[in-house]
């Protein structure tokens, strides 16, 4: 009889309770991979639209909600005029209820700004002007919305007509509502507001002479920060609080899992006192034992861990297809979560199985005789 056959014998002695104490770390794993593969994607899906619309600098008040504070439209006045500033295009966006979406990125944007330049039409047009009473719809917000060129959309209390569905090459470009930039200030009774100033820089500008510039239009305008793009998500406050709630949530699943394959061990170890006082007294080390107990408890976290790999990715992926969230993000289930994902369980395994693995080490072969 081999090593890893009484590894294995052992935990297929008790199948229930093996299987539930695997389910148990499936649970906490599959939170890990959903919960921190989401907040990653949020990051990484704003990052990706901020480059798919040739954005360098971001001027912004990310607080504490997930869309900026607005703040004067004027502010634009103080960094045109700045060195190594190329272009720039005021945006006001928000994060609303459109119809059946519960939330939707409405993207109103400076006619004539670079950000409109990004998006290909896919069918319709853009608007003629500023002033024309129309939207485009990001693919997948036309998809989300049942709506086509010619339909119109309900936008607050205005209906807008639907003048064109376009690619933004970018899961929130193509999941937004867009229009320009009068429209909604108008309708959302924002007149002269912005809550963002997307930023070009001219060629060549290096990293160094990129922050420094940061710098600067920080100094000019307190109303707002800016950050190199894609950054200033990970910035703001509720995008640190939904990551420190995604890793909280996700560690307290982890300990039910620990408290689960320790309370297993403890009982292996207890109904086999015979059987580890015999390998004993036929000469396996006390270390040997030790080393049974503790690979049995990370043979539990490798299977708890693949389980819920498996459940957090198809939890996921089937979470992103609801119209609820659909258009706002795409997770980051990279291999390198997944491998930590199961490294993890592995490692709660080890841990919840070192104080059942003492006990078995002080067992003695006389200890038999009370069975």
């Amino acid at each position: 009889m081999t090593f890893f056959t009484v590894v294995t014998r052992g935990l297929m002695r008790r199948p229930v309770r093996t299987g539930l104490t695997i389910v148990g770390i499936a649970i906490g794993i599959a939170a890990v991979v959903a919960l921190v593969g989401i907040s990653r994607g949020f990051e990484t899906s704003w990052q990706t639209g901020m480059k798919s619309r040739g954005t360098d600098i971001v001027v912004s008040n990310m607080g504490s909600a997930l869309t900026p504070k607005p703040f004067s439209a004027t502010v634009v006045e103080r960094i045109t005029p700045l060195p190594h500033v190329a272009e720039t295009c005021t945006l006001l966006v928000d994060l609303i209820s459109v119809e059946k979406a519960e939330m939707m990125i409405v993207s109103a944007r400076q006619w004539g700004g670079f950000s409109w330049k990004n998006l290909k039409i896919v069918s319709g047009r853009l608007p003629n002007d500023d002033a024309e009473r129309a939207v485009v719809l990001g693919k997948t917000a036309a998809e989300v919305l049942v709506k086509k060129v010619g339909d119109t959309l309900q936008l607050e209390t205005e209906e807008l007509a639907v003048v064109g569905i376009v690619d933004g090459g970018a899961v929130v470009e193509n999941g937004s509502v867009i229009l320009s930039l009068p429209l909604l200030q108008e309708i959302t009774g924002n007149q002269g507001k912005i809550n963002i100033i997307d930023l070009r820089v001219t060629p060549g500008t290096t990293k160094e002479e990129l922050t420094r510039l940061c710098e600067q239009i920080t100094g000019l305008v307190p109303e707002a920060r800016a950050v190199i793009a894609g950054e200033h998500i990970r910035d703001s406050q509720a995008y640190r609080m939904i990551s420190a709630m995604s890793w909280g949530t996700s560690l307290l699943a982890v300990l039910v899992g620990v408290l689960g394959v320790m309370n297993t061990m403890l009982m292996t170890v207890f109904e086999r006192t015979q059987e580890i006082c015999v390998l004993l007294a036929i000469g396996w080390k006390r270390s040997r034992i030790v080393r049974m107990v503790l690979w049995e408890s990370a043979l539990l976290g490798f299977l708890g861990g693949v389980g819920g790999v498996l459940i957090g990715v198809v939890g996921v992926k089937l979470l992103v297809t609801t119209p609820a969230i659909r258009g706002l993000l795409e997770p980051e289930l990279n291999p390198q979560l997944l491998v930590m994902a199961v490294a993890i369980a592995v490692v709660v395994g080890v841990f919840s199985g070192i104080y059942p693995a003492w006990r078995s080490s002080r067992l003695t072969p006389s200890h038999a005789l009370h069975g």
